[in-house]
C-alpha cells in the first residue's frame, strides 16, 4: 500500500515487447493513491487511462510480463 504521506508517481518500463505493440521504454505513467489503488495512463496513438482498485501487485500481475516490464518510482 502507499505511503499515508501522499500519492507515488511512477513509470511503468518495458524491457522486452513480449506482445509486440508498446514497444520498450516507458510505455505508461501512474499514479499509486494512498488508499493502494492506481491509475494509470498509457500514451501513444490512443491514449487510455485505467484505474486498478487492487493496486500494483494487480497492475503488475497482469502487465509485468514475468519481469518484461517493471516500475519505476518518482518520487522515492
Amino acid at each position: 500500500m502507499a505511503s499515508k504521506a501522499g500519492p507515488r508517481c511512477f513509470q511503468l518500463v518495458r524491457h522486452v515487447d513480449v506482445s509486440g505493440v508498446s514497444g520498450t521504454g516507458v510505455v505508461a505513467e501512474g499514479v499509486e493513491w494512498t488508499d493502494g489503488s492506481v491509475a494509470l495512463h498509457w500514451g501513444g496513438r490512443y491514449p487510455t487511462t485505467t484505474v486498478w482498485p487492487d493496486g500494483i501487485d494487480a497492475l503488475v500481475s497482469v502487465h509485468g510480463h514475468n519481469g518484461a516490464t517493471t516500475i519505476r518510482w518518482l518520487d522515492e
